[in-house]
Parts: C-alpha cells; structure tokens; sequence
C-alpha cells in the first residue's frame, strides 16, 4: 500500500537512503528527472515549500519509490499493490507499469492542475468519523442550497472525507453534526481534492496521462476510483484520469487485496502510518507493516520469514 497526500513530512525517507544505496539513487533520479533539487527540499525544507501540493506529491513518490527499493533489496516484492490517491502512482511504478521518472513528471503537473482548479479559500474538505458511507452519502446528496458537495474519500467504514465549495461544505458538516457524526471538521488542505470541482484540473491534466506511456503490470493494481483490480495498462491510465474528480474508494481497496486477492498483510511503503490503520479499521485482525524507517525492519523480516 502506497500512502497519498497528508503523509508528508521534512526529511521523510532520508533514514532509508542513509543505510541503503538503491534507496539514495531512488532520489538521486527524482533531482535528475525533474531538474530541481527534490531530495534537498525534503531534507531542509522549508516545510511550507514542501507543503506546495506541485512540489508535495512528486516528493512522496519519490520517497515511497526510495523505500520500495530498499524493500527490494530485503527481499521483498510486492503480489498486489494499490496506493491511496497520489499513492497509485507509485503502485504503478511498483507494478512496472509506469516508469519512475514518467510518474514524477505526471504527478507534478497533476499537484500544479490540482491547485490551480479552484482559487484559494473557495474550496474545503472535511472529515466525518462514526457515520457510515450511506447516511453522509444521503445527507451531502439532499444538501440545500447552492454550492456543489460531495463524498471524496471513503477512507473507512465510519471515516469518510467530503469536498466542494466551502460554504456548502460547512453547511454539510452542520447537517451531519445534527445527524450523529461523532467529529465533523474541515481539514487543513488547499483544494478540494476528489470532487467535481477538479474537472479542469482532469481535463487539464488527460492529454500529458495519453501522452505517456503505461505496460501491463506485473502485478495486480487495485485502482481506488473503481475498488476494483486491474491488470492492463490502459485501464491503469484511464483510472489515474477518472481519479482526479472521483472518489477514492479505499475501503473496497483493501477488501479487494484481503477477500479477492488472498493479501494475509498488508505492507505500508513509504512515510507513515495512516494506511496501515485504515486497513485495520476495515479488516480487523489484519496484519499490517509500515515502513516509514528502517527500524521496521525486524517487522518487515519476520514478515518474510512467515511468523506472527
């Protein structure tokens, strides 16, 4: 499982790259494929450049791509892989279907496309903990009043993210305060990200995903718009486009790699931890790994050697 946006943090992945040179190249190659010094902005900041969505999400690829060639060098391959929002561009490139260097040039428009879609302050999201999918669906679908609204992440069965213009997310928030959410607040984010809203950035960003090019995957990709398992490039390719202004359905996500797929632990590759307690909430008693430093590796070898 490759993490997204909000996993981001000053100096992630630089404990990987001190023990392990795939990882350091890994970073070396990000600075080379787009001709800036990434690998210093992670390690120095400064952290309000970082938090740029243009420069944050080529930089958690890179870092995800870093640990997974440590990871590799471990002796650890992945059988199916899936990455929460930006996290399935770098599920592609564990795949093999999407090149490394291709991925950073793609998702750095897509952060550009993303922030330009709606200017500054007109946009929010907001997070809804103890209501399932249905009832917050319901309630932002009835949702009086102007302003678009809609769900954006399906992150758990009780923890779902919704995303539209400000004014009708904060009336969406009082109405499902009122219906028994246990937390209803706005999230400290730039855009409204996975809501109708990002059309332009969609549209903006289709003819640079058309333009490059994508292999079948090696592997099983559970692509996050849909739930469901791919294992062609071009329906890869078309997922990433439908993503930008479509919900991320990461529940069904990681019921498709546990139910379908076989998956007996789920790896996190990459900063944090977010994931591997997702996956918890939808699967209980799952195992889960996270790999955001080396310290994890007595976790991750145990893993590999089969024990609890």
């Amino acid at each position: 499982m490759f993490p997204g946006q909000g996993s981001q943090s000053l100096g992630m992945g630089q404990a990987w790259a001190a023990v392990s040179p795939a990882a350091r190249r890994a970073f070396e190659e990000a600075d080379e494929a787009l001709g800036m010094a990434l690998t210093e902005l992670i390690q120095e900041g400064p952290e309000e450049d970082l938090q740029l969505t243009e420069n944050t999400q080529p930089a958690l690829l890179a870092t995800s791509v870093a640990t997974l060639r440590a990871l590799a060098d471990l002796g650890m391959e992945p059988v199916a892989v899936a990455g929460h929002s930006l996290g399935e561009y770098s599920a592609l490139v564990a795949a093999g279907s999407l090149g490394f260097a291709d991925a950073l040039r793609v998702v750095r428009e897509r952060g550009r496309r993303m922030q330009e879609a709606v200017p500054v302050g007109e946009g929010a999201m907001a997070a809804i903990l103890g209501l399932d999918a249905a009832t917050v669906s319901e309630v932002v679908a009835d949702l009086p009043g102007d302003g678009v609204c809609a769900v954006a992440n399906f992150n758990a069965p009780e923890q779902i993210v919704i995303a539209g213009h400000a004014r009708a997310v904060d009336r969406a928030v009082e109405s499902l305060t009122r219906k028994g959410a246990r937390r209803a607040l706005r999230l400290p984010v730039s855009a409204p990200f996975h809501s109708p809203l990002m059309a332009p950035a969609r549209a903006g960003l289709a003819p640079t995903l058309r333009a490059t090019s994508f292999a079948d995957p090696a592997v099983p990709v559970v692509v996050n718009v849909d739930g469901v398992a791919v294992q062609a490039g071009a329906e890869a390719r078309e997922a990433l486009e439908r993503q930008v202004d479509g919900p991320v359905r990461w529940v069904e996500s990681v019921r498709v790699l546990v139910e379908d797929l076989g998956a007996e632990a789920l790896v996190e590759v990459g900063p944090g931890k977010v994931l591997c307690g997702l996956a918890r909430r939808i699967t209980p008693g799952l195992r889960t790994v996270s790999t955001d430093t080396p310290e994890r590796r007595a976790d991750l070898e145990a893993l590999l050697q089969g024990k609890s």
